[in-house]
């Protein structure tokens, strides 16, 4: 089975369109604090010149249930990610109000002293758990990878059935490996494949795709 792939912090409509092109499954958009932040007037835009089949995901740190579901709906997003340590009330009212048809990312970070949130896991009203690196400051595009192997034995072998994603520090050079190891179900670049901070190299960004589809049926 191929690996879910999602370019992330995406800016503009040609960065966009560039991971639709180069066969990603998701493309987020960062509505928080960030190198790559997205105004609600900017997705609008962007969104509805995307393909029908490409995964619109919605970044949110720290936000309450109002503005996310506000941002949902103004820009045609199918999908959000809750990137922080969002209480498990507010995935159960984000699916009470959008229904089976957007899919709800929660995270958990891995390494340093932040422990794992073995809650993400077990949550009915999420469809997957991204595993991001543990940096102190930083709720993720960091570019710093963890242990892959630990993740591997802590997290992502007894993840039971949920959907596991491995973030950060993923490159065109190393997804490959970071697949072989952990596994995920699905694997999430921004700065991995970016020229500048918010900007899309699209060598590395059509290497990443390739390496991570490759990767996956080895």
């Amino acid at each position: 089975m191929s690996v879910w792939i999602k370019i992330c912090g995406n800016t503009s409509l040609e960065d966009a369109t560039l991971a639709a092109e180069a066969g990603a499954d998701a493309a987020g958009f960062v509505f928080a604090p960030s190198k790559r932040r997205v105004r609600i007037e900017q997705v609008q835009a962007i969104t509805p010149q995307l393909p029908a089949h490409l995964e619109k995901i919605g970044v949110f740190v720290d936000t309450g249930f109002e503005e996310i579901a506000t941002t949902v709906e103004a820009c045609g997003l199918t999908g959000i990610q809750l990137h922080f340590d969002a209480p498990p009330e507010l995935a159960a009212r984000l699916r009470s109000r959008f229904g089976a048809g957007v899919r709800i990312i929660g995270v958990t970070h891995f390494g340093g002293s932040q422990s794992i949130r073995p809650q993400v896991f077990a949550d009915p009203s999420l469809d997957a758990t991204l595993v991001d690196s543990c940096v102190s400051g930083a709720a993720g595009g960091t570019g710093v990878a963890y242990d892959w192997s630990a993740a591997a034995k802590t997290i992502f072998q007894n993840a039971g059935a949920r959907k596991c994603i491995a973030a950060g520090g993923l490159t065109p050079e190393n997804v490959a490996q970071a697949i072989r190891v952990l596994r995920p179900w699905g694997v999430d670049v921004a700065s991995g494949v970016e020229s500048s901070p918010g900007r899309k190299d699209p060598a590395r960004l059509r290497a990443f795709i390739a390496a991570a589809r490759a990767a996956r049926t080895a």
